[in-house]
């Protein structure tokens, strides 16, 4: 296995020796003639996103010593193995440097062969401590409470609020736009929860048409209606014990608020076609994509219901509105989407992330996220530059020059309205559909409208996936 190795000793010879010996074996050696020089190299190497494997020591050096460094490695570079290498061998010197960490512990003169057998040891915790890392890292983005970032004011008050409503049984409503996320917070608030062993279901009750959304919530026996073949569990009883989490509770019709008013009071209901009740212990979160005091007011939400159910509230704010955040998610997700893709980008260039913190982003942190994706898969450098982000972000038309409206061209042009609208309608559902990654169930909620909807427009507008 090929690795990147510093060799670090103040003689000239031995270092010289020992690296012309890995690279004969097909390592990348770096030879360094102090230990303040390999702490530099190391840094340097980190931060460029090719962290050194091994390091092979000398233990009496001027200034910082092998000891020294060791110490340092370990509290900062905990992917790094090291050797240690004497000339004054003791059983006491060997039996420290294995508890401060060293791999192994050598006396000079260093056999080949023995060298060898250290390295391969020393490359094995490494590889075995980065693994370690990777999987602490996937452990903690696990935690939808750590994936919410941000310094902006306002996200700090979502985590207080997360925190301080967790433990108790109260429900929970959330409001902001698609993509700011909702789903996060509910699960952030269910893991906090003494019903964290429980199961978390969530719904968005926008995606079901209002034919089934009843069944969906609630269950269904046999026969109940058309297509009922069998007896059906709903998410209500499927989320007994633990968090049921509603998202989209704005587009919920008149007569399914008052079914879910009433099992939000007495915690029980009946299935679809069944007289039977059931009970259920279920922690509920909902959220609305629209103000619901606004809805309330128009006469299309029950008062009753949003009081019911407006026991703590938290706003999520939209990205455009704390883009001081921008870098933070911006790096979170290459870091964790290098990590699947396996592989090495370091960063952004300076040009990149001022665009991305120019971008307004209509799809919200989700935009971001497949924005970074896609940069990601397109970058062959080891930073990530104007040219791997799509021209809607750096304010470039990439559609061609047909297809992009006048100039300065009135919309009207004594053209019918319904002709009139095509474009503008055309290139909005465009740029939705590219914010979000061309995935057409993401576009159709971040325009607020189903997706039998948005296919329909699709065709009628001409619009085609890209291949």
């Amino acid at each position: 296995m090929s690795a990147c190795v510093l060799v670090v000793d103040n003689d000239a010879i031995v270092r010289t020796s020992i690296a012309h010996l890995l690279r004969e074996d097909g390592h990348e050696a770096i030879a360094c003639a102090s230990g303040e020089e390999a702490l530099e190299t190391l840094r340097r190497r980190e931060d460029e996103g090719a962290p050194v494997d091994a390091v092979i020591s000398d233990v009496s050096m001027p200034g910082m010593s092998g000891t020294d460094l060791l110490r340092v490695i370990r509290e900062r570079f905990e992917g790094t193995g090291v050797v240690l290498l004497t000339g004054y061998a003791t059983m006491e010197s060997a039996v420290e440097a294995m508890r401060l960490g060293a791999c192994d512990y050598l006396a000079k003169p260093v056999v080949d062969e023995e060298l060898r057998c250290a390295l391969a040891r020393a490359l094995r915790e490494s590889a075995l401590a980065r693994e370690n890392q990777r999987l602490r890292r996937r452990l903690d983005d696990r935690s939808a409470l750590s994936r919410l970032i941000g310094q902006d004011p306002r996200m700090r008050r979502v985590h207080e609020l997360v925190e301080a409503v967790a433990p108790s049984r109260t429900t929970v409503l959330m409001c902001g736009e698609s993509g700011t996320g909702k789903t996060l917070v509910a699960r952030a608030i269910h893991e906090r929860s003494d019903r964290a062993d429980g199961p978390f279901i969530d719904l968005a009750c926008g995606s079901i048409p209002e034919s089934l959304l009843e069944s969906e919530l609630f269950g269904h026996v046999r026969g109940a209606f058309t297509g009922a073949v069998c007896d059906k569990a709903g998410k209500f009883l499927a989320a007994n014990g633990g968090t049921l989490f509603l998202d989209e509770i704005n587009s919920a019709s008149a007569s399914m608020q008052l079914k879910l008013l009433r099992v939000i009071q007495d915690r029980r209901f009946e299935p679809v076609g069944s007289n039977e009740t059931i009970e259920v212990d279920v922690r509920l979160v909902l959220a609305s994509n629209q103000e619901l005091e606004d809805l309330v007011a128009a006469g299309e939400f029950r008062e009753d219901l949003y009081y019911r159910i407006n026991v703590v509230r938290i706003d999520l704010p939209p990205l455009r509105e704390r883009l001081g955040d921008v870098p933070l998610l911006a790096e979170r997700f290459l870091a964790r989407i290098c990590d699947e893709l396996g592989r090495t980008i370091v960063g952004f260039s300076d040009e990149a992330m001022a665009a991305l913190m120019a971008y307004t982003y209509p799809g919200n942190v989700r935009e971001l996220e497949n924005l970074i994706e896609r940069a990601a898969v397109l970058c062959r450098g080891q930073t990530i530059g104007l040219e791997d982000l799509p021209g809607h972000v750096i304010g470039r038309d990439d559609r061609p020059a047909s297809a992009r409206p006048a100039v300065g061209g009135s919309l009207w042009n004594r053209r019918p309205l319904v002709e009139a609208l095509r474009e503008p309608e055309r290139r909005i559902i465009e740029e939705a559909l590219a914010a979000n990654g061309w995935n057409r169930s993401r576009t159709a909620e971040a325009l607020g409208i189903n997706r039998t909807t948005l296919y329909k427009k699709m065709r009628q507008l001409g619009i085609d996936l890209p291949a």
